[in-house]
């Protein structure tokens, strides 16, 4: 039971206080008077007031609630290294014990995951606390600890935010004598053009006891395709390493320190810098051979690009036009093959044909060079035909026949038809996944548009990746020495990017189209690739075939090992494996097409919750002094080999502004109640207060009459 007055005034406040100075000074009056009965009138006028007042005896029936004690666990990246985990879960043990032995006290446990600085955000204590706090009632919060290295990351900068007012405490893993280096990322690219180098700087600090600068260190530098090279560098140097760009995509540079004795852990010795390799812009040259339809539909795509420059020129006046009007009256500029097809034809990486035929525009031996150019010099062709390709005067009539991959038979194929993805375009990058393709299910026409058009053709070599009317070859991509060739037998695509008949994915198939004959990484057919998160190791195998050789995995020690692959979807096989070591993980492969390789790097996922790893009471006192409470180092006891720490006692205390000091840390006790009943009782209303103020008055009047 719990006991109390309330009043609750008949009249306004302002009011009772006005009566209660009158009453004052009348009363004091009769007293400065000597007035006989002075006393009862001032009594009389208590009364009165006290009656105005309303008093209540308030009987209130109360339980008690427990306090909460809140623990936060920290579970970090560097809560792992060294005898850390072992004295972690003694102290959780030890303290676990400890309060268990509270009465009036419930301790809530809470986890600082690893899963928590997977987005770099380092250790996230608090977060973990707050999580904790949502369902916890601020006012039954007797106090919190951390069991934490002290390396946190999310500190707050004032108690006002932790939203609860009850002493923090933190109990620190590890030894305050610790010592660790670690690599440093100064200033690091992300890009770099093919063939050429950029500069990385990096420094080696040094934390914990001990820590100087000037000393002197080894780097050891990794990169693709060189020999490992041995730098000196001192403590706190700034220093500068080329890195190189030899192909487009993903480029690797790896940099590792040697550890030094005595050293915390080696996990942050080695740094690891990814850019990606970009080309130039690539040159595309454009030749329309008549204005149609579908001629802005290559122009719009190709001008889009920003990593294309395209030259574009259609031909609007062909040779056999004679209409009479003068050379010099017309608006036009002379198509200049001399200098496109024989002096520069080495400038461009891609060269397109879109119903182009030949009329006599270009001589023969201009087609012999752009055969040339493929076979020997890498160049790509495309040539993009309607039923121009099944005439007399098809390009396939001309030296460029050796390396078109397919015949004309001299058929134009005139009805509606869906292009359609051939089994081996199922694994062909170029048409693998093109939506409403239906993947799942390939004996479902697909959802696009119509095509009504196109060249029927005998394909000599190449893969044919879609097929159209009578399914007939539609789109042919074939290899030529050194270059690439493809052949789209109809001209009907502008029917997509118009959306007639619902459209179709013109975008993603044209530009994949020209992304692969000018050699995008990301395209090819035969690839392995390789990437981790944290120690991770992800393999994908991409390839045409019906099956792939296992892959050689060689290790940052040296260790090899031979992964088989699982098929995860036509083209694409995969494995996920773990790795123990952290480093630079070397992935081999055997191709019909020659033998792939691959890297990544294995280790921290965070590289902020690794940059610190010495163990420190320096970030939290602050905040933890401010609410009253206390960092205390445990000491593992020698005896029991690691299995038992010192741990401060607790106690819990009521009332008390210091809740920490040396060997013991305390929770306040916050006498959290709910109210299960209340009973009110008024004490000076109604026959009682007036009887008592008859009683008074008639004392005064008694006595004044004496």
């Amino acid at each position: 039971m719990n006991w109390s007055i309330e009043f609750a005034p008949l009249v306004p406040t302002p009011l009772l206080w006005a009566a209660g100075i009158v009453a004052l000074a009348l009363a004091a009056l009769l007293v400065f008077r000597r007035s006989r009965g002075a006393l009862w009138r001032g009594a009389a006028l208590a009364a009165l007031l006290a009656a105005l007042l309303n008093p209540t005896l308030r009987q209130e029936e109360r339980e008690s609630l427990a306090n909460i004690a809140l623990v936060v666990v920290d579970e970090s990246t560097s809560q792992q290294i060294d005898k850390r985990p072992e004295q972690k879960a003694a102290i959780r043990s030890e303290l676990e014990a400890r309060l268990g032995k509270i009465e009036n006290l419930e301790v809530k446990w809470a986890v600082s995951a690893k899963g928590d600085t997977a987005a770099g955000q380092g250790t996230q204590l608090f977060a973990a606390l707050n999580t904790a706090l949502t369902n916890t009632p601020p006012d039954r919060i007797a106090g919190v600890v951390f069991i934490t290295d002290g390396q946190v990351h999310d500190i707050p900068k004032s108690t006002a935010a932790l939203g609860f007012d009850a002493p923090v405490h933190a109990l620190l893993t590890g030894t305050p004598n610790e010592f660790d280096r670690r690599i440093e990322t100064i200033e690091a690219p992300r890009y770099g053009l093919v063939g050429q180098s950029r500069d990385i700087e990096i420094a080696v600090r040094e934390t914990g006891k001990g820590a100087g600068s000037g000393k002197p260190v080894q780097l050891r530098v990794r990169r693709e395709g060189r020999p490992d090279e041995l730098r000196t560098a001192a403590i706190d140097e700034r220093v500068a390493i080329e890195m190189p760009f030899p192909h487009a995509g993903t480029n690797i540079l790896e940099v590792e320190l040697e550890t030094a004795p005595g050293e915390l852990t080696a996990a942050n010795n080695r740094v690891v810098i990814v850019a990606e390799g970009v080309r130039e812009n690539l040159r595309v040259l454009l030749v329309s051979g008549e204005p149609h339809a579908g001629e802005r539909t290559w122009r719009n795509l190709l001008k889009s690009d920003a990593a294309v420059d395209l030259v574009h020129f259609t031909i609007l006046r062909p040779p056999e036009k004679q209409d009479g009007t003068p050379i010099n009256q017309l608006s036009l500029i002379a198509f200049p093959t001399k200098e496109l097809f024989s002096d520069k034809i080495r400038d461009f990486d891609l060269i397109i044909f879109d119903r182009y035929e030949h009329r006599g525009i270009l001589q023969l031996a201009y087609y012999d060079n752009i055969a040339r150019y493929v076979e020997g010099h890498g160049g790509a062709v495309l040539i993009a035909a309607g039923n121009d390709y099944a005439g007399m005067t098809s390009l396939y009539r001309t030296p460029l026949s050796p390396i078109l991959p397919a015949a004309p038979t001299g058929r134009v194929l005139e009805e509606p038809f869906r292009a359609r993805i051939t089994e081996e375009g199922f694994r062909h990058p170029v048409t693998q996944g093109l939506q409403g393709a239906n993947t799942t299910n390939p004996d479902r026409p697909p959802t696009w548009g119509h095509w009504f058009r196109q060249a029927e053709v005998r394909p000599d070599r190449g893969r044919v990746v879609m097929q159209g009317a009578e399914d007939k070859p539609l789109l042919v991509l074939d290899r030529m020495g050194k270059g690439r060739v493809a052949l789209l037998t109809s001209d009907h695509a502008w029917l997509w990017a118009r959306g007639y008949d619902g459209g179709g994915p013109h975008t993603d198939l044209l530009r994949r189209l020209s992304h692969w004959l000018m050699k995008e990484p990301d395209l090819e057919e035969e690839r392995l690739i390789a990437s981790a998160r944290g120690l991770k190791l992800t393999l994908e195998r991409r390839t045409l075939e019906d099956a792939v050789a296992p892959v050689v995995l060689s290790a940052p020690g040296g260790e090899r090992q031979e992964i088989k692959l699982e098929r995860e979807r036509p083209g694409v096989w995969k494995t996920t494996l773990d790795v123990t070591l952290p480093g630079l993980y070397k992935a081999e492969t055997q191709a019909t097409s020659g033998p792939l390789t691959a890297v990544a790097h294995a280790g921290v996922e965070d590289p902020r919750e690794m940059s610190e790893v010495v163990a420190t009471d320096q970030k939290l006192k602050p905040l933890i002094e401010q609410t009253g409470g206390g960092v205390f180092w445990t000491r593992t006891d020698p005896a029991s080999a690691g299995s038992s720490v010192t741990v401060p006692r607790v106690t819990l205390m009521s009332g008390a502004r210091v809740l920490a000091g040396s060997g013991w840390m305390g929770l306040s006790d916050r006498e959290a109640f709910v109210t299960k009943g209340v009973n009110l009782t008024p004490m000076f209303t109604g026959l009682l207060a007036l009887a008592a103020l008859l009683a008074l008055l008639a004392m005064a009047w008694w006595r004044e009459g004496r």
